[in-house]
């Protein structure tokens, strides 16, 4: 018979046994299942009413919220008339591009009446990303945000804040945006620029027939609030200011920076930005703004969408102030604000920038003109990379790239263009003529790579947000003008360069970025101005196996849509 003591003893040691066991055991991924139904409704914007194309019917679409570690599945059923592909913007999709979503490049489209399931970890990032169409002009109704939150106990790298919201930035189109699109590929034109640009799906008063469709955040004395703002517009880069309060930035690209106080803001299609706004003034309303940055002259859209902060307790009747934005082609500040974001290269937030580099690439950003007999000008406008429009193929080049299927496409994407010129002298008018081809570029596994992106006086200088499906990468250099091999790269910042998935390249300037490319397979490099990537403005880098059983491509999934 055992004495009471020694059955205490043994209970006592038998609990704590199963609680260290509780604590220790490994825990299970959590997995979040959405269902996104793609269909048609009619929306009612700026005194006109139309059919868009939508997710479950919303507009924005719904937000995915989920926790760094966790798995997700999105069942994407296509009831709309439409081909479907939905990409998950910088989300790196480790060995996995079936579920990265542009069509065409890791996978056919969803066809009408058809399903298909993205399946994706998120592993190694927290913080503020987005979805959206990857097909057409379709991501102009259908997108929506991704906010990936912590790991459970672990706390922000700032104050914690009292509440958040999502800001997603849009545009609107009176008119059925693909008919715009296709009036002015037949012209061989720019397409017609948008009507209005919308916060959270709405263009505010300052528009006409807008007081239903306003966005509207209620905020209370002293409190601290998150904003998780997102550049979903088609083909402009925003300007960004809340009347009478300063924001801290503290996250880029769902990655943490250095925290610092501005004004105003600049955000490029694609981007996402995270601001700590405190509620701090003589409560009252006060509009939130945002309108283009464009320091070139061509036509754009460039009026001011709003939104309120409302102090809580004040009445709808009080007029809400202005905030003070930068001037439309306000260049100093844009370079001023990009020379601020710095990573926070924290112990635990290292910023692993790559100090030795394996392959230098020299890419350089041209506009152009083609011959077109049934256009109104006799030509056609396109875009380059290197001199080389990119032709879309009708199969996966993933799958293509995966099977080892020949001719779809070559991997003869020139490292230089090859033809140097002065690319950023006068405005160059002749040879504008470009080649067209599917030609990718192969990189070898974990190599190290450079890339700069070179602005060119082709037809004319513009700035471009380009977009690297599958990674993020530092911002090490950027300048006006041309680059210089020998003199620029002594002044790139190699401690805390910004990371992103999504970089401006300065109006007749240049941008470097360093990456390493330990993510096997095929992905996409491209203008986020939806116009110019319509034109043929991107690529795609094919990044070979490694060694390892854990370095290659997953075989695609069962429900992979055929071509």
């Amino acid at each position: 018979m055992i004495s009471p003591n020694k059955f205490s003893l043994r209970l006592c040691v038998c609990i704590v046994f199963a609680f260290l066991c509780f604590v220790y055991l490994p825990v299970e991924a959590a997995i979040k299942r959405y269902q996104f139904d793609i269909q048609v409704k009619n929306v009612s914007r700026l005194c006109h009413a139309k059919p868009i194309v939508t997710v479950n019917g919303m507009f924005p679409g719904p937000t995915i919220y989920v926790q760094e570690g966790d798995r997700v599945l999105v069942n994407v059923t296509n009831n709309a008339q439409y081909n479907m592909s939905i990409h998950w913007h910088g989300l790196k999709q480790y060995r996995n591009g079936w579920a990265d979503g542009p069509a065409y490049i890791t996978q056919c489209p969803i066809k009408t009446g058809n399903s298909y399931v993205y399946d994706f970890n998120v592993t190694g990032q927290r913080g503020t990303l987005w979805w959206h169409a990857h097909i057409l002009w379709l991501r102009a109704t259908v997108y929506g945000a991704i906010v990936i939150l912590p790991k459970q106990g672990t706390p922000f790298p700032f104050p914690q804040p009292d509440r958040e919201e999502v800001i997603l930035l849009g545009e609107w189109w009176n008119a059925d945006v693909e008919t715009v699109v296709n009036q002015g590929t037949n012209l061989g034109l720019p397409p017609n620029m948008s009507d209005a640009h919308t916060i959270n799906g709405k263009p505010g008063p300052l528009f006409p027939c807008s007081e239903k469709h306003t966005f509207a955040m209620e905020v209370e004395q002293g409190k601290t609030y998150l904003l998780r703002l997102i550049n979903s517009a088609l083909n402009d880069e925003l300007f960004f200011a809340i009347a009478g309060h300063n924001m801290t930035v503290v996250e880029i690209d769902a990655v943490y920076t250095k925290p610092f106080s501005t004004q105003s803001l600049l955000i490029a299609p694609g981007q996402t930005t995270n601001v700590l706004v405190r509620a701090n003034q003589m409560p009252g309303r006060y509009f939130m703004a945002a309108r283009p940055f464009i320091d070139v002259p061509i036509p754009i859209d460039n009026k001011t969408v709003t939104a309120i902060l409302q102090y809580k307790g004040i009445p709808n009747t009080v007029i809400p102030t202005l905030p003070h934005l930068p001037a439309p082609n306000d260049s100093a500040f844009a370079f001023s604000y990009e020379e601020k974001l710095r990573s926070l290269n924290s112990p635990r937030y290292p910023a692993n920038v790559p100090l030795k580099v394996n392959r230098n690439l020299f890419f350089t950003i041209g506009l152009g003109k083609n011959a077109c007999p049934t256009c109104t000008n006799g030509t056609r406008l396109t875009a380059s990379l290197n001199n080389i429009s990119f032709v879309m193929p009708q199969v996966g080049l993933l799958q293509a790239h995966y099977f080892n299927t020949k001719g779809v496409f070559t991997t003869d994407f020139p490292d230089k263009p090859p033809t140097p010129f002065n690319y950023t002298g006068a405005p160059l008018t002749a040879n504008l003529g470009t080649s067209k081809g599917t030609r990718l570029s192969r990189i070898p596994f974990n190599s190290t790579v450079e890339l700069v992106l070179q602005d060119t006086n082709l037809l004319t200088v513009e700035s471009h947000p380009f977009h690297l499906h599958g990674y993020n990468f530092f911002i090490v250099g950027t300048g006006v003008g041309n680059f210089d091999r020998k003199k620029d790269p002594a002044k790139y910042n190699l401690i805390d360069p910004p990371e992103r998935n999504t970089a401006g390249v300065p109006t007749g300037g240049w941008t470097a970025i360093r990456f390493r490319a330990d993510n096997p397979g095929v992905w996409f490099l491209h203008c986020h101005l939806e116009l110019h990537t319509g034109w043929g403005l991107k690529t795609a880098f094919v990044v070979e196996d490694g060694a390892g059983p854990d370095q290659k491509v997953l075989p695609p999934p069962n429900d992979l849509p055929p071509c």
